[in-house]
């Protein structure tokens, strides 16, 4: 069957959680799971795939398990009873550390890797066709859970691509396709900084871009005092400082549609275009204090729309930026650079 627009991704969820996947299970789909392990508040947290929202009749539940040394269970519930548990006697999570939870459903069971490695493959014991619901639950704080179309699947980390078709709206009551690119996922250890891949189709309406990281506690850069870098350093004062920022450039050729850069010594978030290597008037304001914290995690979700994007941190949306460069198609460039670590890339 064909396979149309992903399902938007539920941001900043509350815990517990349950929601609709929309369409149910199928045989591809991917479920990314983001979010941070709670330090202070149990010693346990479950994903679980199930039918409807009572908990009875669960596909699969996931279940990391803190205490004796760490280990993962798994499970199926059938009509309030649990069956036989398999246990991985291993933990790959760490308590106060983010993670990233990917759920790739296939004809015969569940493939889980947790932070870009395959952890564990669960079997199915009912048709995962009955599945239409998440819930998270336990001692996690979740940044959001996000649906993959099938055929993209970071087993390796060459991210790999598939033609489908996205439904756009070109007009009220009108209809058009149009051939697109789905995302692409990339795994944990693809990621060198600075980080730059394409944008598989480029930017379009209804087109969104997600990034999760966490900014280094104690970056610090080199700052000249009242001179010049290069031959003039030596014997010249200097100083390190602890300043740090970073980017996200979405690019169109050699020009940034869009310049991201949140800045911890000035405590803000600019935004900008350049053009020929020429930069526009900076916007700064925000409805909010600063979103970016020195040493935690954070999520950025970019939303192309026709006339803007639309940006949310941590799942609350924090400013709209309009169009500078119209040509949407032609803006296919992702870089990501400065003081930051990251753990997730979707484009």
């Amino acid at each position: 069957m064909a396979f149309s627009c992903s399902q938007a991704p539920y941001l900043s969820p509350a815990i517990p959680f349950s929601g609709t996947i929309q369409g149910g299970l199928q045989d591809g789909l991917q479920i990314t799971v983001n979010g941070t392990v709670l330090s202070s508040s149990g010693s346990r947290f479950a994903v679980n795939f199930q039918t409807g929202f009572s908990g009875n009749d669960i596909a699969f539940h996931f279940n990391p398990r803190f205490e004796d040394g760490g280990y993962v269970v798994c499970n199926t519930r059938q009509n309030g009873s649990w069956g036989p548990e398999e246990r991985k006697m291993h933990m790959p999570l760490q308590k106060g550390m983010p993670f990233d939870l990917c759920f790739l459903v296939q004809s015969s069971d569940f493939k889980v890797m947790v932070n870009g490695s395959l952890f564990v493959q669960y079997f199915h014991r009912v048709p995962f066709h009955r599945v239409d619901t998440i819930s998270v639950n336990g001692a996690v704080q979740l940044s959001y859970i996000s649906f993959q179309p099938p055929g993209v699947w970071p087993a390796n980390p060459a991210p790999i691509t598939q033609t489908v078709i996205h439904m756009v709206q070109s007009a009220p009551g009108q209809m058009f396709s149009t051939p697109a690119l789905p995302p692409m996922m990339y795994p944990h250890p693809a990621y060198p900084m600075p980080f730059v891949t394409t944008i598989p189709g480029g930017l379009y309406p209804s087109k969104s871009i997600t990034l999760s990281g966490t900014v280094l506690p104690s970056a610090q850069r080199l700052q000249m005092t009242g001179r010049k870098w290069g031959s003039e350093l030596r014997g010249q004062s200097f100083r390190w400082a602890a300043h740090p920022r970073f980017h996200i450039n979405l690019c169109s050729g050699s020009h940034i549609a869009f310049h991201l850069n949140p800045r911890f010594d000035e405590n803000a978030v600019v935004r900008n275009t350049q053009i020929n290597n020429c930069w526009g008037s900076e916007e700064r304001s925000l409805p909010r204090k600063m979103p970016f914290v020195r040493g935690q995690s954070f999520s950025v979700w970019i939303l192309c729309d026709a006339h803007c994007l639309k940006v949310a941190v941590d799942g609350q949306h924090l400013f709209e930026y309009y169009h500078r460069l119209r040509n949407l198609p032609a803006i296919n460039k992702l870089e990501v650079g400065g003081d930051i670590q990251l753990t997730h890339v979707q484009t």
